[in-house]
């Protein structure tokens, strides 16, 4: 198939989908449909990112993938890029998905680190590169770092990242999770200033509004699934240097992050599945393993989050 955006460029606001499921924890495909197509219609974002983490794609398989990609394309990949996930342990099943999202109809991948990288690869640049070139060699599709947190020994240093842009030319952006705002800030200034730049664009939804200051390229956010409006008008507020406009659009939006983003952090995604139902957009929250339903404490807190933004 060919792209139907060719040479996207990754920027703006992208909200991450998430996943329904039914009861028998199959694929709602009716629910992604809808949530899908409501997500596409909120004026201004400019891609939506699949089959990611926010779908809970370490709990489905390539296969589950592949159907998801065909009803979420089926629905609006005619009229806005859709930016797919790859997320596997090794080069060979990288390069399976890279190949699989390509036909399927996505614009750009997100690439997920293998596990494995966290016991060392900061310190062999060569298993990042090596993991990078294996996709590149097989898909003509941008390609996206998903930037991890240096304690989570996944991170990618900064000179590795120079080398990435310099050895691997469809790579076009990282989403910067590095949660640390000194590294990010330097993120910002070296890569997006390369001959040949590399756009950062942000995943610091916890503190998005000082991130955006700092100069990102776009806002890549699962959060964007409960409160992409919010997202458009703060980044448009920052883009016309209108930081009052902001201060308040962020006052919005900071009830929902501070419980979204609250800790276990991998309880996020969850969260705004449970605050989809509270809003009437999706009919259930049910998760796959590994993730669990989150307790009647913790909805009560999503509720008074959205309660807080004026959403309820």
């Amino acid at each position: 198939m060919a792209a139907k955006f060719p040479n996207y460029d990754p920027a703006g606001v992208i909200p991450a989908a998430l996943m329904p499921f039914n009861e028998d924890l199959s694929i709602d495909e009716k629910s992604l449909r809808s949530h899908i197509r409501d997500l596409a219609s909120v004026r201004g974002i400019s891609a939506l990112c699949v089959n990611g983490v926010s779908q809970e794609i370490p709990g489905l398989t390539i296969e589950e993938q592949a159907r998801a990609l065909d009803i979420m394309a089926d629905e609006v990949g005619d009229t806005i890029p859709l930016m797919h996930g790859v997320y596997a342990h090794g080069p060979l099943d990288a390069a399976k998905i890279a190949r699989q999202a390509e036909s399927g109809g996505a614009s750009c991948l997100l690439i997920f680190p293998p596990a494995v990288f966290a016991r060392g690869s900061a310190m062999r640049p060569e298993m990042t590169l090596g993991h990078y070139k294996a996709i590149a060699d097989v898909t003509d599709l941008p390609l996206i770092v998903f930037q991890y947190e240096t304690s989570t020994g996944m991170g990618i240093p900064l000179d590795t990242l120079v080398r990435l842009s310099e050895e691997v030319p469809s790579l076009k952006a990282i989403k910067d999770r590095s949660n640390n705002p000194m590294e990010h800030e330097r993120n910002i200034r070296v890569l997006q200033n390369l001959s040949r730049p590399v756009s950062v664009l942000t995943t610091h939804s916890a503190w998005l509004l000082p991130s955006l200051v700092l100069g990102c390229k776009g806002i890549l956010s699962g959060s964007g699934s409960v409160h992409a409006d919010l997202h458009v008008a703060l980044w448009e507020a920052i883009q016309a240097n209108d930081l009052a406009t902001a201060r308040n659009i962020n006052d919005k939006i900071y009830p929902m992050s501070s419980c979204f983003y609250s800790a276990p952090a991998l309880d996020m995604h969850t969260r705004m599945k449970e605050a989809l139902v509270m809003l009437g957009r999706l009919p259930s929250a049910r998760v796959r393993l590994p993730w669990v339903n989150l307790s009647d404490k913790e909805r009560d807190n999503v509720r008074a989050a959205l309660t807080q933004s004026g959403l309820l």
